[in-house]
């Protein structure tokens, strides 16, 4: 079988809008989460979320082909812009029948949905668009990433939530290591922070309301967690099978070497409370990669601030490594991006191999004052410096989706 390594990355993100400034951030301790001012918040319980700044789609794409695009598109598109240079990757050096896209998103077009239901209450249904589907479908992302660089391999768009990241990337591992590809772009976008999202999740008590302190108001792990915080961007990776970097000398960031997922098989929204479905997950992940507990060098956890989700997360990474669980330091990004929903696999994907590669592991902010039980090393509040060979990434989703990765540092074996 083939081995399977990372050769791109492309961000678009609360903290910046390619990897450099992103991975910067994180490594700071920045926050991402601010005040919503795209549109009314007044009436609304959580008025805060993980925006994206900065970002010019008539610039990138030209106005026209932005205007055709809803903004979790171009979002999935500029950072697939950004890992297929980062690749060096030629379409017209490529097999275009063995690459392909895996890209995802949990929403999809919600934007244009909405702005388009609004025209034809307005003004008739002869005014509503005739995009207005395929800007919507969350399968289009892949799509336009495909007809950008005129890639007719597998294309498709998993929809597992709030996995769909890790899915992306971990089944485009699989088409790579069973023969079936040279080369798969996976990851997630999301582009959902509107207001009806926003009051549907505020209803269900899932938000943070801590509106007054936007930067300290995602803090997984902590006692004073009160919900997650919403976020947008886009995490791409291009997976490229080591055979075919090694012909056209590309550089090689990490290799994937194992997947695993599960199903909680539990409840609609609420994750299992002992944490069985992602214990699964992790357990199956390592035993693809072919590696025991005591080879994982770091966790980057699911972690989304909320009081049942980091408990439960917690007690699967002990039920798991047992008494090495304390031992292993667990990083929980979306303390500073908030939780990017559809798009939060494949930056934090992104986040785990700057971590192996630099060897140092981004910390959890604002951990004050740890819940008693979630009472693992989660590398409070300041980065840390390590050896680091083999991380692990965790991601989970509504519905009881749970998907990880194992990846290895290059040249680690």
């Amino acid at each position: 079988m083939e081995k399977v390594m990372i050769t791109g990355m492309g961000v678009v993100s609360p903290l910046g809008n390619d990897v450099g400034t992103y991975w910067e951030a994180l490594k700071r301790g920045e926050s991402g989460i601010a005040s919503i001012d795209r549109f009314d918040v007044s009436q609304q319980r959580a008025r805060i979320a993980g925006l994206v700044q900065d970002f010019d789609a008539d610039a990138l794409f030209g106005k026209k082909e932005a205007r055709r695009m809803d903004r979790f598109c171009q979002y999935a598109l500029a950072a697939a812009d950004q890992a297929w240079a980062d690749a060096g990757l030629d379409a017209e050096k490529l097999d275009p029948e063995r690459a392909g896209v895996y890209v995802g998103s949990g929403i999809g077009g919600l934007e244009t949905l909405l702005a388009q239901d609004a025209v034809l209450q307005g003004r008739g249904p002869d005014r509503v668009s005739p995009t207005l589907v395929p800007m919507m479908i969350a399968n289009m992302a892949a799509a336009m990433i495909s007809i950008r660089y005129r890639l007719h391999g597998p294309t498709m768009a998993p929809v597992t939530a709030c996995s769909i990241g890790n899915t992306s990337i971990g089944e485009a591992f699989r088409l790579i290591r069973h023969g079936y590809a040279d080369v798969v772009i996976a990851g997630g976008s999301e582009a959902a922070v509107t207001e009806i999202s926003l009051a549907s999740f505020g209803n269900a008590t899932a938000l943070s309301t801590r509106n007054e302190e936007p930067r300290r108001a995602s803090r997984p792990f902590d006692r004073g967690r009160d919900g997650f915080v919403m976020a947008e961007g886009a995490g791409i990776l291009v997976l490229e099978s080591e055979s075919h970097a090694r012909k056209r000398n590309a550089r090689m960031y990490a290799e994937v070497i194992g997947y695993g997922a599960s199903s909680d098989a539990y409840h609609m929204v609420a994750t299992h409370p002992e944490g069985y479905g992602p214990y699964l997950a992790m357990k199956a992940a390592l035993r693809e990669a072919g590696i025991g507990t005591e080879q994982v060098d770091v966790i980057f956890a699911h972690a989304t601030s909320t009081e049942l989700g980091d408990r439960s997360e917690t007690l699967a990474i002990k039920r798991l490594f047992g008494e090495s669980a304390g031992a292993i330091p667990v990083s929980a990004v979306k303390s500073m991006t908030g939780h990017m929903l559809g798009a939060a696999g494949g930056t934090q994907a992104i986040a785990l191999v700057k971590s192996l590669q630099e060897g140092i592991i981004p910390p959890t902010i604002n951990l004050d004052e740890p819940d008693p039980e979630c009472d693992l090393d989660y590398v409070p509040n300041e980065a840390r410096r390590a050896n680091l060979t083999i991380g692990v990434s965790n991601s989970f989703g509504f519905g009881g989706h749970n998907a990880v990765i194992v990846v290895q540092a290059v040249d680690a074996e």
